[in-house]
């Protein structure tokens, strides 16, 4: 009876401790001051913000070759690190993309080459509006035939598309896979390409082979090279595969950007590439879903030089991540610019 009672004032008494801790005012909480961050003051640690969950995540496009992925990985560090987003990068080819910046699925590529996507600035760009120009990357791209230098070393004609004409000439550069006619390596379906119409139209008895990316275009060439076969393929400036191979590039006839937008659309062409100016595109809700996002994006540029230097990072074994934050690392007024420091 007597453990009963003891038992009985136990309990009464931690009902009512419950009861009193229910009904005390709760403690203020505390907030540290914005300057009091590990990593200094309130303007540095705004420098090197951490992701917020107030900011929408960025969504840039990277396309299927290293400079596009070193685009990409250089402005995904730079709005991480310095303006606090997260950042997600998207691997599209460069027809899909312009779909997924209208959507709003992404937004912004980094690198695109007007001259094969003339109808598609058209119709996003000027037309529909659904797609906005993001200005010039700094880069000047040329697309162009190649072929090694000993190539044309022991046949100068090779120098140019005429020399190519001689059907005897063609088959020597034929493998398995296309018979008498002359073997041209291509780069993937997703390329901007027009090599069997420029084959076609000049005449030259070729069929074009194209390749299931960029490194197998790259094999199939330094296959070629190392037993020093004739080969000819299509390839693009800048790239760090000039700094490793001795290569020629074809003369082709020439024509101007408007000539070869015309033979494009009416399937007649039949010159050169012309030397392309990068662009960047946005999804133009951009500008006001994260502005001082949109503003790094808008003045994002840099020189082909600077691209060549992050390429050749990639050659001597850097991966991407890597060869972006070296470029970072080096270049610090470069991209304080960007941000307006």
């Amino acid at each position: 009876m007597k453990r009963t009672r003891i038992l009985w004032l136990l309990t009464c008494g931690l009902v009512l401790t419950l009861l009193l801790a229910a009904c005390a005012p709760a403690a203020p909480a505390t907030t540290a001051p914005a300057g009091d961050a590990a990593t200094g003051s309130g303007t540095e640690a705004a420098a090197a913000a951490a992701p917020s969950g107030d900011k929408p995540t960025i969504k840039l496009i990277a396309n299927t070759w290293p400079a596009s992925e070193l685009n990409v990985n250089v402005a995904a560090n730079l709005l991480k690190s310095q303006l606090g987003y997260d950042v997600e990068i998207i691997a599209l080819d460069e027809q899909a993309q312009w779909d997924a910046l209208a959507a709003g699925d992404a937004d912004a590529s980094l690198e695109v080459w007007p001259s094969g996507h003339g109808e598609r600035i058209a119709q996003y760009i000027d037309e529909q509006k659904v797609v906005e120009n993001g200005g010039e990357l700094g880069v000047v791209g040329q697309i162009g035939w190649y072929t090694p230098k000993y190539v044309v070393d022991a046949n100068p004609a090779l120098a140019t598309w005429e020399g190519f004409k001689d059907p005897a000439v063609a088959k020597q550069f034929a493998t398995a896979e296309t018979g008498d006619k002359g073997t041209f390596f291509a780069g993937p379906l997703g390329w901007t390409q027009y090599d069997q119409q420029i084959m076609d139209n000049l005449g030259l008895n070729f069929q074009v082979i194209n390749t299931a990316s960029e490194d197998a275009l790259l094999a199939q060439m330094s296959a070629k090279y190392e037993r020093q076969e004739p080969v000819l393929f299509y390839f693009y400036k800048p790239h760090a595969v000039f700094t490793k191979f001795d290569l020629a590039q074809v003369a082709l006839p020439t024509c101007t950007k408007e000539e070869h937008e015309a033979k494009v659309e009416a399937g007649t062409v039949d010159c050169s590439y012309p030397d392309d100016r990068l662009i960047k595109i946005f999804n133009p809700k951009l500008k006001d879903s994260a502005p001082d996002a949109y503003a790094l994006l808008k003045n994002f540029n840099y020189t082909t030089d600077d691209q060549i230097e992050m390429l050749g990072m990639l050659d001597q074994g850097k991966t991407v991540e890597e060869a972006a934050q070296a470029w970072i690392d080096a270049h610090p007024d470069s991209w304080k610019a960007w941000l307006g420091q």
